[in-house]
């Protein structure tokens, strides 16, 4: 896909929200652009868990993690159920773990950083809530584009 956010940022000034955090870029797809699917936890990937074993349908799914250092919320097993069902990406406002791995997929991922140490699996959390972070609030049926250069959300597609 040819998603270039700062294209769209000039083409549609009016229309998107530039995320205001410096993430890094972990998996193996650079650009990439869908529909908004959200999940809130701390330190719990149990909700990520349920959002990839679903058909990702070229949606994008969003993980607030609290911004926590902590434990990952994604790790090479999950990014890659989310791959072979159909996410073009996972943006964490937190860490992943298996960097590597990921970074083989054809899948974009965008998170803080990094750390070894897994969540435990209690079962909290919530899915496709309205979360908030970067300066901005993402909603579920939001678009979002990302590639090298940030993060941008619209109300729809522009593309």
């Amino acid at each position: 896909m040819g998603v270039v956010t700062c294209d769209l940022c000039d083409a549609h000034p009016d229309a998107v929200r530039v995320l205001d955090l410096a993430l890094h870029d972990y998996g193996g797809r650079r650009a990439f652009a869908g529909t908004v699917s959200t999940v809130l936890a701390l330190e719990d990937n149990s909700r990520v868990r349920e959002a990839v074993a679903e058909p990702g349908a070229g949606r994008v799914l969003v993980v607030d993690g609290g911004g926590s250092t902590r434990r990952a919320m994604l790790g090479d097993q999950l990014a890659a159920q989310a791959t072979a069902n159909g996410w073009v990406g996972v943006i964490v406002h937190g860490v992943i773990r298996d960097s590597e791995a990921i970074g083989r997929m054809d899948l974009g991922v965008k998170a803080l950083g990094t750390v070894p140490l897994k969540t435990e699996k209690r079962g909290q959390g919530v899915r496709d809530v309205p979360v908030s972070f970067g300066g901005l609030t993402l909603r579920p049926g939001d678009w979002l584009a990302a590639d090298a250069d940030g993060v941008i959300v619209a109300d729809h597609a522009l593309v």
